[in-house]
């Protein structure tokens, strides 16, 4: 199969051509005749590095009239980052179509380049969902005549909470405009959005729904909490040529771990959301050109990377959710290479890294933090492979050899490789002489103790009857579950033992309660704090139900405005 088979212009063959692509990947092969020849709304389900972008990209450039100057095709991603990436890929597919002009809507960028670009005319606007709704309510976007529209990367505009914004975003667009739905995973919340925006979508699958890429190796450690680091450097030290990305849960984790490799001797660096556009730009320049080895990222600063040749994924600490953990690990093995992804846990964690496993549809292989002498081995093969290896300029490099000869003249074969190793090599054979073991065993509980009674407790009381509550707060406000069982505990009256599952996600949390006692908890959490942060409790469903009530609000507002 090649692009030729796939209805495509001469103007998008030559400039795919120029591109380097020879044949097309699945999803290509399988969405780009569709798009082009149908006129069905599609869904695509596909990893990331398997070529989405010019899935939808180059028949969009298709069917798209140029001579005409107002919004025709816009493309709606979660970040910044992928925003800038599609904007520069579509750019690419166009240079040959006459009179197409692209414009990338996001923030951190200046707005008032951003006006004057799209009033002087544009076809496609690439944009991440608060930046574009900016520009729709000064009326310098209008979407009115919109006739394609793609959401790329859905499942994680939902994750990041874009869901309200995706809504009236779509509200704004004719329905009988066509939507093409991209993305890795099919969560409920995207399959929600296929049903009440678009009408009877093809859909197109490459491998297994919400499953991960298989050409990925799933490794996974055990170890004890206080040795995460140690356990950071050693994988690192392990795989002399890594290329790699580090997932952290938070911004401060993020900028401590790269600081502390950086002083440590390491090639890396760190991009989180506390940056300016300027640096991240800095930053992610760097680590494509390999300036930087180790990157090390939170899950939204590194949604939309698109680097190419990353060897090795290491998440630090697991995610709240397996959506999360596949689109970390497919930053690796993209287009169709092989990757890892690592992942490092401590013996409480086991039952969520099983919980990926079942999600995600993958399987875990447990390894073993390797030990110093392992380490050291690795190191010294790299070396000399890469000193076997070395290209030599005989021309330049003549001249300056004849002292060299004079002053090695002495040493004999052995002593001469003993002395040459050991310049490069000293320094791991010195950190590495008394390292232990620190892998955790499998058969450890909970670093050697047995399971606390809160733990026996919220598992039974997930089998039995109870209430789940919504919690305003989460990871980023820093709220930790013991906080969260003693103030339910000091406001209610209840004792430990009547609380479930509490689960702290990035901006929210969830817990239980026994059913038996669910309202005088709920009565109780009004006006409670948590370190002194106002908080607000509300049954889960309750809130399911609120934003369903909001959402068919602002739709009828529309309506009635129309």
């Amino acid at each position: 199969m090649s692009f030729e088979n796939l209805d495509l212009n001469d103007a998008l063959l030559k400039a795919v051509s120029e591109l380097g692509f020879v044949e097309p990947t699945p999803i290509q092969t399988e969405a780009i005749p569709e798009i082009i020849s149908g006129e069905r709304d599609l869904v695509g389900l596909a990893q990331t590095g398997t070529g989405k972008t010019a899935a939808f990209g180059l028949p969009m450039i298709q069917l798209i009239d140029f001579d005409l100057k107002h919004v025709q095709g816009l493309i709606v991603c979660p970040t910044r980052e992928l925003c800038m990436q599609i904007t520069k890929d579509i750019k690419n597919y166009c240079k040959y179509t006459k009179r197409s002009k692209v414009v990338a809507v996001y923030g951190g960028a200046s707005i008032q380049d951003q006006i004057r670009t799209i009033q002087r005319g544009v076809q496609i606007i690439v944009a991440t969902p608060g930046r574009l709704l900016d520009l729709m309510n000064r009326n310098v976007i209008k979407l009115s005549k919109v006739a394609y529209v793609v959401l790329d990367e859905a499942d994680e505009m939902l994750n990041m909470g874009f869901q309200e914004d995706i809504d009236a975003i779509l509200d704004k667009t004719p329905e009988n405009k066509r939507t093409w739905l991209f993305s890795a995973t099919m969560p409920r919340e995207v399959a929600k959005i296929a049903k009440n925006y678009m009408h009877k979508p093809v859909e197109i699958i490459v491998g297994e729904k919400n499953s991960g890429a298989e050409n990925i190796k799933h490794v996974n450690y055990i170890i004890r909490e206080k040795d995460r680091y140690q356990a950071v450097k050693r994988i690192i030290d392990f795989y002399p040529d890594i290329y790699g990305l580090v997932f952290c849960r938070t911004r401060k984790d993020t900028q401590e771990i790269a600081e502390k490799l950086i002083k440590d001797g390491y090639s890396a660096d760190a991009l989180h959301g506390d940056l300016s556009q300027q640096l991240r730009d800095k930053v992610m320049g760097r680590f494509r050109r390999k300036s930087i080895q180790i990157l090390i990222a939170t899950d939204v600063a590194a949604r939309g990377l698109d680097v190419q040749d990353i060897s090795h994924v290491i998440n630090y600490k697991l995610p709240d959710e397996p959506d999360n953990y596949t689109h970390r690990s497919g930053r690796t093995a993209r287009a169709g290479k092989t990757g890892i992804s690592i992942t490092i846990i401590n013996i409480k964690e086991r039952q969520k890294l099983q919980f990926i496993e079942r999600k995600a549809r993958i399987k875990f292989n447990y390894s073993k933090i390797p030990e110093g002498y392992e380490i050291c081995e690795k190191q010294l093969y790299s070396m000399i492979k890469k000193l076997v290896t070395v290209d030599v300029n005989h021309e330049e490099i003549g001249k300056f050899l004849p002292p060299v000869y004079d002053t090695l003249a002495s040493l004999n074969k052995e002593e001469l490789i003993q002395k040459f190793v050991s310049v490069e090599f000293n320094r791991f054979l010195d950190y590495y002489k008394n390292s232990g073991d620190i892998n955790a065993t499998r058969r450890e509980k909970n670093d050697g103790k047995s399971p606390r009674k809160k733990d026996r407790q919220q598992n039974r009381l997930k089998s039995g009857t109870t209430k789940r509550f919504f919690l305003n707060a989460g990871e980023m406000d820093n709220i930790e579950k013991g906080a969260v069982i003693r103030v339910i505990c000091e406001k209610s009256g209840i004792r430990a033992n009547k609380i479930g599952l509490i689960e702290i996600l990035r901006e929210f949390s969830f817990f239980e309660v026994d059913a038996s006692v669910a309202e005088k908890v709920l009565k109780s959490m009004k006006g409670a704090k948590i370190d002194g942060r106002d908080i607000r409790v509300q049954y889960a469903e309750q809130k399911r139900t609120q934003r369903k009530r909001s959402v068919k609000s602002k739709k009828r507002v529309m309506r009635k405005r129309k």
